[in-house]
């Protein structure tokens, strides 16, 4: 027999088994303009790593196009997962919180936009 609390625990998992991350922390490079911090801490940005996310685990990596904006300032913007309360799958209530961490020489400014810019082949 399925007790209340075992059927709310089998349903709040996702469909490989995995329990619900009730936070994740990711961190972004200390060199990321202050537009894309902007960028990355929007409510949409963070809505959008729970739509396209599904696990994480610390010390995963995620390379995220955040736009360039008219003269922005950055590309992809290099993502690291530092840590995770509760388990490891993401969903809508999955609170995601930022932290900086060293910087890593992202390149970007209005070059990003043009012939010479810093992903030149």
């Amino acid at each position: 027999m399925t007790t209340h609390t075992e059927t709310e625990r089998s349903d709040s998992r996702d469909r490989t088994g995995r329990d619900p991350a009730t936070r994740v922390v990711v961190s972004y490079p200390e060199d990321l303009s202050e537009w894309g911090r902007f960028q990355v801490e929007k409510p949409s940005f963070r809505a959008f790593l729970r739509k396209t996310r599904d696990h994480a685990r610390e010390g995963d990596e995620w390379e995220e196009f955040v736009g360039v904006g008219c003269c922005g300032n950055s590309l992809d913007v290099p993502l690291r997962v530092e840590s995770i309360e509760g388990g490891t799958a993401i969903n809508e209530h999955t609170e995601i919180s930022y932290t900086v961490r060293e910087a890593c020489g992202i390149q970007g400014s209005w070059r990003v936009q043009s012939k010479g810019g810093p992903n030149q082949a």
